[in-house]
């Protein structure tokens, strides 16, 4: 299984991104799709979680409202729109994917697949 990301980059506080993350392989990590972020010295940060039907999605308190998450199955893509983006969202986002129960959407080590990564730097 691969997952490629995309879109991230640089911009100014209160600005929007759309990353993109595209799998390749074992249609099983169509289970759940997700975004994690990590910045240096700090702990990888579950972001957005989304199963399948594309119906169910979790979001980290710091982004509710300003994020969302979406699947095109189609495409086996899963987007993330990031808008009203803050310094502090700096960071490099992660896709992830596997078979993952909606209360551990956010707990990394239970994905086996992940991308390499995007950096998105928002400056203030």
């Amino acid at each position: 299984v691969q997952l490629v990301e995309s879109g991230g980059g640089s911009v100014q506080a209160g600005g929007s991104l759309r990353l993109s993350c595209t799998a390749s392989g074992d249609p099983y990590t169509k289970y759940c799709m997700a975004w994690f972020r990590q910045a240096p010295g700090k702990e990888r940060e579950g972001v957005a979680g989304i199963w399948g039907d594309g119906r169910s999605a979790y979001y980290a308190d710091s982004v509710k409202g300003r994020f969302t998450i979406s699947l095109d199955n189609a495409k086996n893509t899963v987007y993330l729109q990031m808008n009203s983006l803050k310094p502090e969202d700096t960071a490099t986002y992660y896709c992830a994917a596997g078979p993952v129960m909606p209360y551990q959407w956010s707990q990394g080590d239970k994905y086996p697949y992940w991308g390499k990564g995007t950096q998105v730097t928002v400056s203030s």
